[in-house]
Formats: C-alpha cells, sequence, structure tokens
C-alpha cells in the first residue's frame, strides 16, 4: 500500500505526523507524494479539505482517511492516541471503503467562451462584495425565483453540518443523494419575495443561476475562493465522480451530529436510553 501525508502546520499536529510516518515505514508501509491508495489527513476537516483537492483528479484510485488535531471533525475519525490501531488497519486493509456524493460546479466566466468546472466536498458559495445580490435561479429549464440578498449556497449532504447549517438548512445524511440550496439574508417585502427557505434538489435535478450584474462576486469552492471575474452563468448538479473514505470501523452518522452540536456525554445518553 502507497500512502500519502497532508498535514497543516501546528506544532501537534508535526509532532504526530512525525511519530506517524516512523510507525508506517517500520512497518514496510510506503510514504509517497505522487498517485497513493491512500491519503491520510493530520489535522482537522480543513486539513483534509485540502488533502481532497490536492487529489481530486484522482478520486477514483484514492481513499482518504484522517487522524483528529483539530477541534471539529466529521471527516477525522481517528485521534492522536489511536495511531498504533491505525496502523494495524492499515497492515490488514481489504479496500474498505464508504462513498459520498459531491459537488459538481460549471462557471461560465464572461471573458471565456468553454467553462471552468470545480468539485466541491463542502459546498460551493456565491456572494456580492458590496451591495446586494441579484440573480435568477433556476431548477433545470425552469425559472423559479428572482434572489435579491448577500448570497448563495450549494452544498452537499457531507457538507451540509457546515456553512449551510449556519445559514439555517438542514443536516442530510450523507448518503442522500441530493445538493441543497441555502440563502444569505434575502431581501422578502411586498416587491420581492424568494422562498426563504433551504431547497433539496434531487439527484436528476440541477440548479442554474444567472447572476444580473457579472462582476464584484466571489464565488468560494470549499476552502478556495475566486473573485475579480465576471461570472455569466453557474450550473450545479451532483458530480460523476465521488469521494471515497477508509472505513475500518463504523463511527454512526448521527452521532457525530449529537457529538457536535448537542455534545450529551455518552454516559447521560446510556442512562436515559436505559429510562425509556
Amino acid at each position: 500500500m502507497k500512502i500519502a501525508l497532508v498535514h497543516n502546520q501546528t506544532p501537534e499536529t508535526l509532532s504526530v505526523a512525525a511519530k506517524f510516518k516512523e510507525m508506517c515505514l517500520s512497518e514496510k508501509i510506503e510514504i509517497v507524494t505522487d498517485y497513493p491508495d491512500l491519503v491520510v489527513s493530520i489535522g482537522g476537516d480543513g486539513t483534509l479539505l485540502s488533502a481532497f483537492h490536492k487529489y481530486e483528479d484522482q478520486l477514483s484510485q484514492v481513499r482518504f482517511v484522517g487522524i483528529h488535531t483539530g477541534h471539529l471533525g466529521f471527516y477525522t475519525d481517528w485521534r492522536t492516541y489511536e495511531l498504533p490501531e491505525l496502523v494495524e488497519s492499515l497492515k490488514h486493509d481489504k479496500g474498505e471503503s464508504v462513498s459520498y456524493p459531491l459537488l459538481d460546479v460549471r462557471v461560465k466566466y464572461a471573458d471565456e467562451e468553454e467553462e471552468t468546472r470545480y468539485i466541491a466536498l463542502n459546498e460551493a458559495s456565491l456572494k456580492k462584495m458590496d451591495g446586494t445580490m441579484v440573480c435568477d435561479i433556476y431548477v433545470k429549464d425552469e425559472l423559479f425565483e428572482t434572489f435579491r440578498g448577500d448570497g448563495l449556497c450549494v452544498s452537499t449532504p457531507t457538507g451540509s453540518t457546515g456553512f449551510s447549517k449556519s445559514l439555517g438548512g438542514a443536516v442530510i445524511h450523507p448518503r442522500t443523494e441530493a445538493i441543497q440550496l441555502t440563502e444569505m439574508a434575502s431581501v422578502n417585502n411586498r416587491i420581492y419575495r424568494t422562498l426563504s427557505s433551504p431547497m433539496i434538489i434531487a439527484k436528476d435535478e440541477w440548479i442554474v443561476i444567472y447572476p444580473h450584474k457579472e462582476d464584484r462576486l466571489i464565488l468560494s469552492v470549499d476552502h478556495l475562493t475566486f473573485k475579480k471575474r465576471s461570472i455569466e452563468r453557474l450550473v450545479y448538479r451532483i458530480a460523476q465522480e465521488r469521494v471515497h473514505f477508509a472505513r475500518y470501523r463504523h463511527t454512526h452518522f448521527w452521532d457525530r451530529v449529537e457529538d457536535a452540536f448537542i455534545g450529551v456525554k455518552k454516559n447521560d445518553r446510556n442512562e436515559r436510553t436505559k429510562e425509556r
């Protein structure tokens, strides 16, 4: 097995990365940079996003696994004290994985004839640098609404616990084949009206956005930001590619959500279950 390491530069992470690399080499697990079988991210979810985009051209061949040294980790299953167990799992790897949907973003820039394609693990957002953003929103080929507000966010199911949730979006189980559109501070009065609610779009549908003014828009794809380019059109749909995470053990998605946002202690949860 060939493994690539991607990590942040905090002192704790650097120490964990050095220890993990030493353990892998002692077990004759090869550490590479190009064309790995498995990408190990050490840090938080932001580090895993960086790892994803570094190897996004190899998604059909590579799996990801995360070691958690940050504050919150939906993508990071392993803690720093579990390195021996993870290395042991790598030694006996049988290709175990779980895959989730990704977001395909096609952008028609005013100064280019061809569309530019991006792919997102979490979400893509569109905002205006100043003033109100106005755009027409189509679902498939039908005009749905004219939006006025600060911006729009389109997320994947795995990204639904991030920026989309902070905008009032639903938390969607990552096995769901859908994308979600959420509004940022929409303008609603007697003259202007939007749905003002998250929209969950099915696998066989897509979203098209036509900005009324093409300039001074900021497009973000996960942690990457693109600005100072005029945008004529954006198309969002579920990508043909999928992200694959190595799963040597199963962590229930709703347990992660509960732990991250509610924080009921495990013993308390067990006591409540017994009472029922």
